[in-house]
């Protein structure tokens, strides 16, 4: 009996999760060629119903990941193609919880060659059940890494290579081996940049603050969420750079992505970080941003990508 999550698309089709294997000659897996995204979907037990959380926005960035890594998939493979495989992929699966969505671009082409242009390219999408990646109902303990962020001018920060996260990896180890939560990262010239795979924002005065995206951060889309929510309820926002002094000093700070969703950070390097408490704005924009996610308001409708229901395992209308 299948269990959600045991069918893929892997690069031109829906397979058994068992029947997708790359070869050990496969470019990506000797040389980290490739690029990612990480979506979520929610699941409402009310409405019985599977939202995917800015879907287009999603597919848009992988494509243009894909183009700064000259990854040159099928000219068939557009933006609204692989959304639409990204919704069958959940309807065949039948979740009713919540998801994560990892679609990958990768050279598929079997080469020992150092080079991204003239190599095939395909296509993967595996999904996963998927609940809190970080506790984000207590604040986090985190520290602020030796290990610097990847400059721009090194790898795109604008863009997700699958092989430049070996970076946010030795952030993460060094962070938890030394009994932190998570690991903050600076720029190259000491200016704060972003956590080992999540966005940061800090609150000071009533203001709330977050890296400009010139500082090596990958410009988010759940960094997005958090900027409208902001926006909408008239508070100030500032989008600059970061000195790794005010971090400390800051009234409020929390992360933000796919898949730590809005974790609050309420201690930095061993200092606390306002009154030790989850701040006030921090909550208010994670009950706002799970609320949209799941769909439990009619508010940024446009943000929400419904499931269809699935006959038989198939969307109607497809073979």
């Amino acid at each position: 009996m299948s269990s959600p999550g045991d069918i893929v698309y892997f690069e031109s089709g829906f397979v058994d999760k068992d029947e997708a294997r790359v070869p050990i000659s496969t470019h990506a897996f000797n040389y980290g060629t490739g690029c990612f995204e990480g979506i979520r979907a929610y699941w409402n037990p009310v409405k019985e119903q599977l939202y995917v959380l800015r879907l287009r926005e999603h597919a848009e960035r992988l494509l243009r990941s894909a183009h700064i890594l000259h990854l040159e998939p099928d000219p068939t493979l557009t933006q609204g193609r692989i959304e639409s495989i990204i919704l069958e992929l959940l309807a065949r699966n039948g979740y009713r919880e919540d998801v994560y969505i990892r679609p990958i671009l990768y050279k598929s082409g079997r080469t020992i060659k150092v080079t991204l242009s003239g190599i095939a390219t395909d296509l993967c999408v595996f999904t996963q059940p998927f609940g809190d990646y970080l506790d984000i109902r207590k604040g986090l303990n985190v520290m602020i890494s030796a290990w610097r962020r990847i400059d721009d001018n090194a790898i795109p920060a604008r863009a997700k290579p699958t092989g430049a996260y070996i970076n946010a990896a030795l952030a993460s180890d060094e962070a938890r081996a030394r009994g932190f939560d998570e690991a903050i990262m600076l720029t190259g010239d000491g200016h704060v940049a972003e956590a080992s795979s999540s966005n940061l924002f800090l609150v000071a005065g009533g203001t709330v603050i977050t890296p400009q995206a010139t500082d090596d951060v990958l410009v988010g889309i759940t960094r997005d969420c958090v900027i409208e929510l902001v926006r909408q309820r008239g508070w100030p926002l500032e989008v600059r750079r970061v000195d790794r002094s005010e971090l400390l000093s800051a009234d409020e700070a929390f992360l933000s992505g796919t898949g730590v969703q809005l974790a609050p950070i309420t201690q930095v390097d061993g200092r606390i970080i306002g009154n030790g408490e989850i701040g006030p704005l921090t909550q208010e924009l994670q009950r706002a941003y799970l609320q949209v996610a799941r769909g439990e308001v009619e508010d940024m409708a446009a943000w929400r990508t419904p499931v269809p229901a699935a006959v038989g395992g198939i969307l109607p209308g497809r073979d």
